[in-house]
Parts: structure tokens; C-alpha cells; sequence
């Protein structure tokens, strides 16, 4: 077992990266190349609490591990470092199927695990929804634009019933009686948000990034609760047609020409949506809402940790390369002093990689520039 020698004020420890063992419970490792644990997640029984039985619609086929989203979600999630206590939480919020709220500062990665999940269990694109003090549970389950079907509705009324608009020298038509007009259809209206996209029955979970759901509205997540118990939710504009149309199509989160048939607006799903709900510790959250959740927090990476997401990201390896090797350390003596990210420290490394502040001198002012502190008295 190797042993971490980079001990910045602390006594050296075996690096966790030695000490994590893979575990036999575990689904999530972290590594990639999980089609085997995704085969086992998909089969393993829920709880009998997290039981759903949505009927998937046979012609809707999410997005798979290929494309432009999913690289996207891949090259952002392959870059993430989990230590061992990670990865025992999020797989107990895998194997219970309830929400993980992860907790901690600005840029410790909290959205970066919900793509690492996504990337290593081969699950498909991120399905994100970001919070602001506007949003509303509808938000991220449906969207429905009223307004442009009563235009088109008001459009279609003006225009003479089965005919063209006819040209300036043609003859007046004849009068006939005028045939009832037809409301447009309400699919073109509607879309489901990445929350309800999440929700649709599908034979493998989607990953859910709810994004900062500390700075919602103050009844977001007790709003929330119902949906995440139940599974699913209704659309009231599709129940009220239902007796007319009892199957509509409507689009998804996952692009223009992605559409899914909802049945007398139940959307009820399948298997529980892998739900990743970040927050900074801006406010508290209603107990009801916590005893629902799996919390996580993440702290601050320490030596080694950044070591390793260094190598990663990078291919740097600072214990041999003591240029950048002093350049974590600065970065850790100033974290002494006001919050810092993770990712300041990976773009002082990538612009000395590109030769950038090179000149002798330069290393005070290049560190201020990069290094700026997020809180404190320079914030």
C-alpha cells in the first residue's frame, strides 16, 4: 500500500485512492465501464415502498450513450474523483431509489457527481433543471403555452372553413354555411420539463441534476415531496381531454424531436428517476422534505484528492512534477484563508501547461488572477 508523503500541515495517511475497495453491495464505483453493475441495477428489487408500475410507451426511446448530450455528460462526468464514504452514500440512495441531496461550498463538485452517475452506470444524458427563486414545481414537470393555442384557436376562426385564402383576382366564393371550428391540437402546446421527462416509465432510470434547489422559492420542496413519494404526477390540460383524446403525444426534455404518448394525462413511472438535488447551505429544509432525501456532504478536497483529480483531468502528476506539485500547494494555502474551487486550481495548471505567465516574477500576480478567493476579506 502506497502512502501518501504530501502531508501540507497533516500527518501522512494512506491515500484513499489505495484504500478504496470496490464493494460487493455497491453500484456506483466511479470508474466507468459499469454495464454489468447498470444490468444488476436495473434488475434489483426496489423497496416494497418504491414500487411504481408505469406501462413505458413502446415507441418512445430515450436518448442512449450516444450523441452530442451524451458526450457532453460523459466528458464532464469521467473527470470526477469520488472517495469511498461518496460512493456508500450514493449507493444507498441507488438501492433505496430516493432523492440524494448533496450539500457543500461552491465548486467541490456537487454537479459533477449526478454526470459521473450518469457516465459510470452508462445511463444516458443528464436530464438538468436549475433552480432560481422563480421556479415552480410546473416548471420542471410540464410546460403548456396557453397563450399560443388560443392565438392559433382565434387565427383559425377568422379564416373561411376548408379553403385557402384566395387570391386577389379569384371570384368570391360562395356562401355556405360555416362548419364548426376545431380547437389546434393541444400536443404543439405542450412539453414535459426534465423533471417529468425523469418521471416517464422507461426500463432504466434517468439521472435528475436539480440544480442549487437552496435558492427556490420557499414551497419548492415541500412541493416536491408528493411527486417524489408518488412517483408521478398528472396533467390537468390532457385529463380534461382525455374522454376526446385519451393518448396524446407531447415532447420531452431531450430535444424538438423527442415526443412521448401520454394516456389520459397520467405520467406514472417505472422505475424511480436517479434524482441528484445540490445545495450551497443557503437556507434549511423543511424536516419532512430531509427525511425523504439521502444527504451527502462534500468538503473541501484535500491533497491527495486533488492529486488524483489533477492526474485525471489533466494528466499531471504532481509528485514528480514540482512545478505544478507547488502550484497545488499554493492553491491549499490559500484556501486557508477564504473559499476556493476546485477548478481555479485546474485552470492555473492548464494555462502553465500552455506556457502562459512563464516570466520570472510573474507567480505572485499570476496566482492572484486565478486564485481569487470566493469568500473571505478578497472575495
Amino acid at each position: 500500500m502506497t502512502t501518501d508523503t504530501r502531508t501540507h500541515g497533516q500527518t501522512a495517511t494512506p491515500t484513499m485512492e489505495a484504500q478504496a475497495v470496490a464493494k460487493d453491495w455497491w453500484l456506483y464505483h466511479g470508474t466507468g465501464e459499469g454495464a454489468d453493475r447498470r444490468a444488476r441495477l436495473e434488475a434489483g428489487p426496489p423497496p416494497p415502498w418504491r414500487r411504481f408500475n408505469g406501462v413505458p410507451d413502446p415507441e418512445y426511446a430515450p436518448p442512449g450513450c450516444e450523441g452530442k448530450a451524451w458526450q457532453q455528460t460523459s466528458e464532464r462526468g469521467a473527470g470526477y474523483v469520488p472517495d469511498e464514504p461518496e460512493k456508500d452514500v450514493v449507493n444507498t440512495a441507488l438501492h433505496l431509489r430516493r432523492p440524494l441531496l448533496v450539500t457543500g461550498k461552491p465548486g467541490v463538485g456537487k454537479s459533477t457527481l449526478a454526470y459521473s452517475i450518469a457516465t459510470d452506470l452508462g445511463l444516458g444524458p443528464v436530464l438538468h433543471w436549475p433552480i432560481t427563486s422563480r421556479t415552480v414545481l410546473r416548471d420542471g414537470l410540464y410546460l403548456y403555452d396557453a397563450v399560443g393555442r388560443l392565438q392559433e384557436a382565434g387565427l383559425e376562426q377568422l379564416r373561411p372553413p376548408g379553403a385557402a385564402p384566395a387570391a386577389p383576382s379569384a371570384a368570391p366564393a360562395p356562401v355556405t354555411d360555416p362548419a364548426p371550428v376545431t380547437a389546434p391540437s393541444i400536443s404543439r402546446y405542450l412539453s414535459l420539463g426534465p423533471l417529468g421527462t425523469a418521471l416517464l416509465p422507461q426500463d432504466r432510470p434517468r439521472v435528475l441534476l436539480v440544480d442549487e434547489i437552496d435558492k427556490s422559492d420557499i414551497d419548492l420542496p415541500g412541493d416536491l415531496l408528493t411527486v417524489f413519494e408518488e412517483g408521478g404526477f398528472v396533467i390537468p390540460e390532457l385529463a380534461r381531454l382525455a374522454k376526446q383524446s385519451p393518448t396524446v403525444p407531447v415532447g420531452t426534455a431531450d430535444g424538438l424531436d423527442a415526443t412521448v404518448r401520454i394516456k389520459d394525462g397520467n405520467v406514472q413511472c417505472r422505475y424511480f428517476p436517479v434524482v441528484v438535488l445540490t445545495s450551497n447551505g443557503e437556507r434549511d429544509f423543511p424536516p419532512a422534505f430531509l427525511r425523504r432525501c439521502v444527504r451527502l456532504h462534500l468538503d473541501a478536497p484535500g491533497p491527495d484528492k486533488l492529486a488524483r483529480i489533477v492526474r485525471r483531468r489533466l494528466g499531471v502528476d504532481i509528485e514528480t512534477d514540482e512545478e505544478y506539485g507547488e502550484l497545488v500547494r499554493a492553491f491549499l494555502d490559500r484556501a486557508e484563508d477564504g473559499d476556493l474551487a476546485t477548478d481555479q486550481l485546474l485552470n492555473a495548471i492548464q494555462l502553465r501547461l500552455a506556457g502562459a505567465w512563464s516570466a520570472p516574477g510573474d507567480r505572485d500576480r499570476f496566482l492572484d488572477t486565478v486564485m481569487q478567493h470566493l469568500t473571505g476579506p478578497t472575495a
